[in-house]
Parts: C-alpha cells; structure tokens; sequence
C-alpha cells in the first residue's frame, strides 16, 4: 500500500467520520448546541476541501495511485453517509433524502466495479451531471449542520431546499449512469445461468 501525502488527505478524512459524529454524543454540559453544530460544520468542510485538495496534490506531484483512487470515493461516501445519518437523526433532513443519496451512491459504486471487471469503467465515467450533484449536496449539508441563521440568511432552509436538489440530482445522475450502462447490462444478462 502507498503512502503520501495526497493518502494521508484521504485518511484524514476517514478518521474525521467519528468526529462528526461522537460531537453531538458529548454531554450538555460540555458544549453549547451552537458550538456543536459549529464544530460539526467546520470537520466537515475541511474534509470537503481535504478531498478536493488530495485529488489536486495526487496529479500535481505525481504521486496518484491504484489504492489512492480506490479510497478516494470510499471516504468520500463514507463522509456523506455519515453526515446524512447525523442529520436525519436530528431531524434536519428527511430520511427519503437520505435513503435516495446513500443507496445511489452504493448502486453506483457497484455498478463501476462491475463495469470495471468487465473492462468497460469508461462508459460509466464520472459526468458533470454528478459533479453538479457532488456540489450541491457539499453545500447543503454544511448547512444543515451549522443549522442557525447566517448574516440573516436562514441556512437551514436554504440547505434544505440545495439537499432536495441534491436527492433529485442524484436520481437523475443515476439514471444517467444505468442508461449507459444498460448496454453492456443487457449483453451480459444471460450470462448468468
């Protein structure tokens, strides 16, 4: 297994999921729900920008990998995941929200291991319909941690409604990607005995 900079990035963000999470376990007396929510919003971005930042460090210092590109999206949906959880449970998005991001991510992540195996990982390459979607919900779920008013803008709303678009998104890049696939999917099909 490799190990560099643009790794460690990675990683970081994997160790930064139960953080995010054990924050709003600490006890009242401890941390203001504010200073929860702050410090739950704040782990997040910066694991946004940790992925941004070892995508970038991994092409500019040449140092990309095998395994880097395999753990990428893995803590990547990891970090969502986790983030959805949280806020389902605090009752800051809906659970069909959820449900709809975490299981379209699982059937796509599936579906480009098995397009892989097959030699055909091309055909359901990453899009910009996904990169939008990627952003969007980025966006959103910071705001739905930081879940209080910001310079007058009511945050919580507007994450809402970015989430919402996010979970739209995600269906359609989903569909996207089956429909690309769906070539090689009916191909195959009676391959199976």
């Amino acid at each position: 297994m490799p190990f560099n900079l643009p790794i460690l990035l990675t990683w970081l963000r994997i160790v930064v999921i139960p953080l995010l999470i054990g924050v709003y376990y600490l006890p009242a007396e401890w941390v203001s729900d504010y200073e929860r929510n702050l410090f739950a919003t704040v782990l997040f971005v910066a694991a946004a920008i940790t992925d941004w930042a070892d995508g970038y460090l991994a092409r500019k210092l040449n140092q990309t990998s095998a395994f880097g590109a395999f753990l990428d999206p893995v803590a990547d949906k990891l970090m969502v995941a986790a983030a959805l959880i949280v806020l389902v449970q605090l009752d800051r998005t809906d659970s069909i929200v959820a449900g709809i991001i975490i299981g379209r991510e699982i059937t796509i992540s599936a579906l480009r291991e098995w397009m892989a195996s097959i030699g055909a990982r091309k055909s359901v390459a990453v899009s910009m319909l996904g990169k939008i979607k990627t952003t969007a919900q980025m966006i959103a779920i910071p705001m739905l941690l930081y879940h209080a008013p910001l310079a007058g803008v009511d945050i919580q709303r507007l994450g809402t409604w970015l989430i919402w678009i996010a979970a739209v998104l995600t269906l359609w890049s989903m569909v996207y990607y089956l429909r690309r696939a769906w070539p090689e999917i009916a191909r195959r099909a009676g391959d199976i005995p």
